[in-house]
């Protein structure tokens, strides 16, 4: 296993917390009906930042969990600019997300699943290595991919069964 993997299966974990498990699968979590993305920011071999979608259950649009992730680790190491951070995601930042990273200067984004409707670190566009921008980001995407959309796939599937 890669480092890269032992990082997103970190990020896995912090996805779950959208949920609640039982034995035999796992169910929505009654007080959110979050979509189960996870996030974490990695500065030199340590987790500085976590995050999981709180947008339903904050009432807040931008309360992705990159977005929290990152306020996470610029606040653990009092700075905005994350230079030498790697932000590990279960699912393809979207068009805000990928802003925010760029804007935050982070050194390499790992995702695990692929968002061909709203990707925007190499499916539908590409913020995170737009040769316009100021700042690139190293990007490496597919990483435990079927894990990752695994969990997104049955949370889906239980609110549609809803």
């Amino acid at each position: 296993m890669t480092d890269d993997e032992t990082w997103m299966r970190c990020a896995l974990e912090e996805a779950a917390k959208c949920l609640r498990s039982t034995p035999h699968s796992a169910l929505l979590n009654p007080q959110s009906d979050d979509v189960p993305v996870g996030a974490i920011c990695v500065f030199e071999g340590q987790i500085v930042g976590r995050g999981h979608n709180r947008r339903e259950i904050d009432r807040d649009p931008i309360a992705h969990a990159e977005i929290l992730a990152l306020r996470a680790a610029a606040a653990t190491l009092q700075t905005s600019h994350l230079g030498g951070v790697s932000l590990y995601v279960t699912l393809e930042p979207c068009p805000m997300c990928a802003g925010a990273l760029w804007l935050s200067r982070v050194s390499r984004l790992i995702f695990g699943a692929w968002d061909d409707k709203a990707g925007a670190c190499g499916s539908v566009f590409d913020i995170a290595r737009d040769p316009r921008l100021n700042h690139r980001l190293q990007v490496r995407g597919g990483v435990l991919e079927s894990e990752c959309g695994a969990l997104l796939r049955e949370f889906f599937a239980a609110r549609r069964a809803k």
